[in-house]
C-alpha cells in the first residue's frame, strides 16, 4: 500500500502538468506567436467568409479557375478525413487508367505538351494544396479565356503567387491553388 500512494500522486501530478498546464501553455504561446497558423492558416473571401485552408488543397473544377493537384481521398477530394494515397504502384492498371483520363481531360481542355507529374497524379496525402509553377502556366490559356482576362496578367499573378524554396534550397518553387484563384476573383 505505502508503493501505491506516490504511484497514484505521480500519477495525478503528471496528468495534471502533461495534459493541462504543458498544452495550455503551448497552445497560448503558439496563439500569441503564430496566430494565423495557430488558428489552421485560414484563407478568407473579399467578403471576410473563411472558405480554406492554405495547408490544404481545395477542389476547384470550373474552368475559371486554376485546378489543383489531383486528390487520391475518394469521390470528395482533398478531404482531410480520408488523407493518404491510393497505395497503387505505376504498373498497376487501376492506376494507369486513372492517370490516363487524367491526361485526356487535360488534353480535352485545350492543354498541349509535356504535363508535369503533378496535374495527372495524386500526391502521398491527397491534400497537397500546391502545383509547379510550370503545371499553372499550363493552365493560364484556359483560365484566361473563360475569364475574358489577358494571358499577361496571369501570368504575372501565377508569378506573384510562387512561393520559392524555404531557406533557399528546401523543397521546389510551388504555387498555393487557394491562395491564386483567390486572388483571381478579387481581380477587375
Amino acid at each position: 500500500m505505502q508503493d501505491i500512494k506516490p504511484a497514484i500522486l505521480l500519477l495525478v501530478i503528471f496528468t495534471v502538468i502533461c495534459g493541462g498546464i504543458y498544452p495550455a501553455v503551448v497552445t497560448g504561446l503558439a496563439q500569441a506567436l503564430f496566430p494565423r497558423q495557430a488558428k489552421g492558416s485560414l484563407i478568407s473571401d473579399k467578403s471576410g467568409a473563411q472558405i480554406g485552408s492554405s495547408l490544404i488543397g481545395q477542389p476547384f473544377s470550373d474552368p475559371k479557375y486554376f485546378w489543383p493537384r489531383p486528390s487520391a481521398t475518394g469521390d470528395f477530394g482533398n478531404n482531410p478525413l480520408a488523407s493518404g494515397g491510393s497505395n497503387s504502384g505505376p504498373t498497376n492498371p487501376d492506376y494507369l487508367k486513372t492517370v490516363a483520363e487524367r491526361i485526356k481531360a487535360l488534353r480535352d481542355t485545350g492543354v498541349t505538351g509535356k504535363l508535369p507529374a503533378d496535374l495527372v497524379q495524386a500526391s502521398a496525402s491527397g491534400l497537397d494544396p500546391h502545383i509547379s509553377p510550370e503545371s499553372a502556366l499550363l493552365q493560364v490559356p484556359r483560365v484566361a479565356k473563360t475569364r475574358g482576362v489577358s494571358e499577361d496578367v496571369l501570368v504575372k499573378a501565377v508569378a506573384q503567387a510562387t512561393e520559392e524554396r524555404q531557406l533557399g534550397f528546401l523543397g521546389e518553387p510551388r504555387v498555393n491553388v487557394l491562395t491564386l484563384n483567390v486572388t483571381l476573383d478579387g481581380l477587375k
